[in-house]
């Protein structure tokens, strides 16, 4: 796979991590002097496919490439990185453009799959092809052992150490794997929940590690959407440091996702497998 960087005068480096916060201005109520601090950045990112626009949403502006493998998995776009031929990354002031190759089934699949939705009728989550979309049907994984407590003991304070952009700005969530010795092998971090998780799952793809191995930890709320992902890319076990919902452990135990919560002050909590 090739990934080209236009805009020869706003060139990151291809697949770069986040650039370093930006300083801001601000003053406090009451008090005439200036002070800074640093703020976490953001900014657009439109995806296409084959020249068919996707997606735009807002991200962080950085392991961009990782973030477009992960996201093209978790959304059902491609069954696996040998479907995706290239990535285009062309940079704008405040926006990207993530123009994406994928292989002539993946595209048809996708174009079909768009057909259906524009037949649907009505608002909000409506018509039978929205309602396969928020509760998809979704390949059961084989079960694998979830870790050891020890490896669970201390991990707000290491994730704390991992997130060295959350550090310095805020604002971040971050989605990180633990390696089988429980050692913290990758960080990746964004505005956005689902961002993090999916640029973790893109660099672990690329990176060839066994996700069913070892475990994976979103500091955010653990979402529905993040079983779907994590399914999707066959992660072994999901560890939130968030709550799960009823329907989101139901998910967990049905697909055979390990699914465990560490409160801040109670022992971790497995909810899947029961």
């Amino acid at each position: 796979m090739v990934c080209r960087i236009e805009q020869a005068d706003q060139q990151p480096e291809a697949n770069a991590p986040a650039p370093a916060p930006q300083s801001v201005a601000y003053r406090e109520y009451g008090s005439p002097q200036e002070a800074h601090a640093p703020l976490a950045a953001e900014t657009a990112l439109a995806i296409t496919y084959n020249g068919l626009s996707q997606a735009v949403m807002m991200v962080s502006p950085g392991n961009l490439e990782d973030f477009i493998r992960g996201f093209s998995i978790t959304n059902d776009i491609v069954t696996g990185l040998d479907e995706i031929y290239d990535i285009r990354l062309s940079h704008f002031p405040q926006a990207c453009q993530a123009d994406v190759q994928i292989s002539s089934r993946a595209f048809w699949a996708l174009k079909d799959h768009r057909r259906q939705l524009a037949g649907t009728s009505g608002c909000g989550l409506c018509g039978v092809e929205a309602l396969e979309q928020a509760l998809p049907q979704l390949q059961v994984l084989e079960p694998t052992p979830v870790p050891p407590v020890e490896h669970l003991q201390g991990l707000r304070e290491r994730i704390e150490q991992a997130q060295l952009m959350a550090r310095s700005s805020g604002a971040l969530h971050a989605a990180l794997y633990f390696d089988e010795q429980g050692e913290v092998r990758l960080c990746q971090e964004d505005i956005g929940r689902h961002n993090a998780l999916d640029k973790l799952i893109g660099a672990l793809l690329h990176a060839g590690i066994d996700a069913r191995l070892g475990f994976t930890v979103v500091t955010s709320r653990c979402s529905l959407e993040l079983i779907h992902k994590a399914v999707r890319a066959r992660l072994g076990t999901l560890v939130s440091l968030s709550a799960p919902t009823a329907l989101t452990v139901q998910w967990a135990n049905k697909h055979h996702l390990n699914l465990i919560h560490v409160p801040h002050r109670s022992p971790p909590r497995i909810y899947s497998p029961v």
